[in-house]
């Protein structure tokens, strides 16, 4: 139903569960995780498990299997202003490959995600090489993703979207203790792409001050993003990481992100990171909290990740190696906790959830901005064999 508003709770897990690194040309290692993750924020709780193993076969293949589940239950704003709540839940299944030969690394995965309402399929490949005596590593690599997209309250809906997505990279050994990684991603989106369920208001002659009418976005979008990661080591074994993102596309949204983490080992299979996480983005060109009229223009937006809002993201992690001399198959094993808390204040979004009517006239568009907070709690246990 209602995707928007959780694709930061899934943006964190898949960074989590990822694999890719900032240098080598290596094949990860014989691994698996198990993982409980919760998420709670403006109206809208999510939990469930992940579950991922890696496996090699011979000297130059690997293998990967991820299973995840998302139980929403959602009140969010958007929800409770123009629909019901709603229980609803999301699996995702992946199987990926890598292969090496010699210098080069191959990658290929598939994805499938299954909602009552919404389906989507991709695939990915990318290609690694190393070079500079394995100093530099460059990476190419292309996803392609299929969306069908239902409306739980008629089924004679159904809409799809075509995503491709490109992105090129180089990570760069500097020195003994310096690590920096470049990347360029572009993405194009074609089709329906906005919710079957949201709705924009405009001004009217109704009491409250406004009226509603379904969303109408531009068929196709194209974005551009750059980033820039570094990672230090220190002394006693720390490292400081730091990221920068551009976003831009062309519905007019620019973005702006900075990540900064501190990574440090405490006692004997202890280590606690620290870290922090700004965004800063403006609103699409077609965005706008309250219209003036009932078809004011060609496309309508209110959908809130499409205004101009600002978050800041306070974490913190807790790791402990276990079985450090092995257990018979299992070489060793990790128990992680990780613990984030987001606050989103949105610029031109307004809460309108509070009554308005004939007595207070005016009041429409001056009701007051949205804001809130969000807990994600994660924790995992690993294994390698």
């Amino acid at each position: 139903m209602f995707k928007t508003g959780l694709t930061f709770h899934r943006a964190a897990i898949a960074l989590l569960l990822s694999s890719t690194g900032l240098n080598a040309a290596q094949l990860p290692e014989d691994r698996a995780d198990v993982m409980y993750h919760f998420y709670d924020g403006g109206g809208v709780e999510i939990d469930g498990p992940s579950i991922l193993a890696r496996k090699q076969f011979g000297n130059s293949t690997s293998v990967s299997a991820n299973y995840y589940v998302d139980m929403v239950t959602s009140a969010s704003i958007d929800v409770v202003t123009t629909a019901s709540p709603y229980v609803e839940e999301r699996t995702e299944k992946s199987l990926g490959v890598d292969y090496i030969n010699g210098k080069t690394t191959l990658a290929a995965s598939y994805t499938n995600s299954e909602e009552s309402d919404f389906a989507a399929n991709s695939a990915h490949f990318s290609i690694s090489q190393d070079f500079f005596g394995d100093l530099s590593t460059l990476t190419m690599g292309y996803s392609r993703g299929w969306d069908d997209v239902g409306k739980s309250t008629d089924a004679d809906f159904t809409e799809s979207a075509n995503r491709q997505h490109y992105r090129l990279g180089l990570s760069q050994i500097v020195s003994k203790n310096l690590i920096v990684t470049g990347n360029l991603e572009t993405i194009s989106d074609e089709g329906f792409l906005n919710s079957p369920y949201r709705q924009v208001r405009y001004l009217s002659s109704e009491p409250r001050g406004y009226s509603f009418e379904d969303e109408r976005y531009p068929n196709t979008r194209t974005s551009t993003a750059i980033s820039f990661q570094s990672m230090y080591y220190l002394q006693h074994r720390a490292a400081l990481r730091n990221l920068y993102r551009y976003f831009s596309d062309d519905w007019d949204i620019t973005a702006h992100t900075l990540e900064l983490e501190y990574i440090h080992p405490v006692a004997e299979g202890w280590v606690y990171d620290v870290r922090y996480r700004y965004y800063q983005q403006n609103k699409a060109e077609f965005y706008s909290d309250l219209f003036a009229s009932e078809n004011a223009q060609n496309f309508l937006a209110r959908d809130k990740e499409l205004s101009a809002f600002t978050s800041h993201t306070i974490g913190f992690g807790l790791s402990y190696d276990l079985l450090r001399e092995g257990w018979k198959s299992i070489d060793r094993g990790s128990i992680n906790f990780y613990f984030d808390y987001v606050f989103f204040d949105y610029d031109d979004f307004r809460d309108i959830r509070g009554s308005v009517d004939s007595a207070n006239p005016g009041l429409a568009g001056n009701e007051p901005l949205y804001s809130f907070e969000a807990i994600i709690f994660r924790v995992f246990y690993s294994i390698w064999y």
